[in-house]
């Protein structure tokens, strides 16, 4: 069968990898202090990861020596135009077809554009996607009918998505769509033969709720669940509907979801340094004092021998360790301490984008 009929592939976050990317931060208006301290966590992140796969950071060119000071000579920095670092979201959508790699270039808003995105413009984010593949010379398509960032859906890689309506339905990225007309689109355009709709995500995410705090795939069928049995929070509603959901639905292939559960940490908040450190300029939304952060542990990376798990200062850091560690016994379990990256606004799952190797077993540095 030639190519052109083959139908298109959703490649899963836990499949063979072959390098991993991030982009360097530096707009003061997210991140704190000139984004110096955001700079070390980057680097140290940088530095972690590159022990088990080949990492590229993108950086713009007045940061770029500061870049390839702080980070190990392992790590190619090459110079990349950005609006912000938030590369899951922005880079594309990888499928397969016929056994080769494709790539899709998805819009992109700043997570809601005018009416309730988090800064303006983004017309250098909007092209990341395009710019990545013809990197690596990966055919790809442009498709702007339709804003999806990468942290918005997750699949098994058998045909089975995972999304919330809170981003996908939201008025600021597909007004008037339908589940029915977004559902289509993904069918034809990635392959998916199953969409499992969650209605809410993480409380006050400011993405709106993206799926990837609240729910990730470590294998088909197997979910973890962001989870917290303080009656008090209001996520105490938000994940129980959740898990009723995914307990009542099957996947593409007609099996039930096995679901496991990782505690939420206590609530982590903005402390009234951090936010005095933010410099008002461009951005949308101000960080205040005491303003609840989006902490989840189900936020971690995927690598081929590895998971990274977020760390948040908290006696539930250990407990989530435990957990995935029990869950992927093939995998070492690497904590991470993640505070600079929720106080702008993500996790490290949203700025580490993953390149899938489609040529057999995952690699190793």
């Amino acid at each position: 069968m030639s190519q052109k009929l083959s139908k298109p592939r959703m490649v899963a976050e836990f499949e063979p990898q072959r390098d991993l990317y991030m982009i360097w931060p530096e707009r003061p208006d997210n991140w704190r202090d000139g984004a110096k301290p955001a700079q070390a966590a980057f680097a140290e992140l940088a530095n972690l990861l590159v022990g088990f796969e080949p990492v590229t950071m993108f950086v713009s060119t007045r940061q770029y020596l500061n870049a390839r000071k702080r980070l190990a000579h392992q790590i190619r920095v090459l110079e990349l135009s950005s609006d912000d670092v938030f590369i899951k979201d922005t880079g594309p959508i990888y499928t397969e077809i016929a056994g080769q790699l494709q790539a899709v270039n998805f819009d992109f808003n700043a997570w809601g554009g005018l009416l309730d995105g988090l800064y303006f413009p983004w017309d250098q984010d909007r092209l990341i996607g395009q710019k990545m593949a013809e990197l690596n010379r990966i055919p790809y398509t442009i498709d702007h009918d339709l804003v999806v960032e990468g942290c918005s859906i997750l699949t098994d890689g058998e045909g089975t998505l995972i999304s919330t309506e809170d981003v996908l339905l939201s008025e600021g990225r597909n007004p008037g769509r339908t589940r029915l007309e977004i559902e289509g689109a993904f069918k034809q355009i990635l392959g998916i033969q199953k969409v499992i709709w969650l209605k809410h995500g993480y409380f006050l995410d400011e993405t709106n709720g993206a799926i990837d705090n609240m729910v990730n795939f470590i294998r088909p069928s197997e979910v973890v669940l962001t989870w917290t049995n303080n009656s008090a929070d209001p996520m105490y509603e938000t994940v129980r509907e959740a898990e009723a959901i995914l307990a009542n639905t099957t996947d593409a292939k007609g099996r039930s979801l096995k679901i496991h559960y990782l505690l939420m940490p206590n609530i982590q908040s903005i402390r009234q340094q951090e936010a005095s450190g933010i410099d008002p300029i461009n951005g949308l939304l101000p960080r205040t004092d005491g303003q609840r952060l989006t902490a989840s542990y189900v936020n971690f990376v995927t690598l081929n021998h590895a998971i990274i798990v977020p760390q948040f200062g908290d006696p539930q850091d250990s407990v989530a360790l435990t957990k995935m560690k029990q869950l992927c016994p093939d995998k070492e379990v690497v904590p991470f301490p993640a505070r600079e990256m929720i106080l702008g606004g993500g996790n490290i799952h949203t700025i580490v984008h993953t390149r899938p190797n489609m040529n057999g077993l995952g690699a190793r540095l």
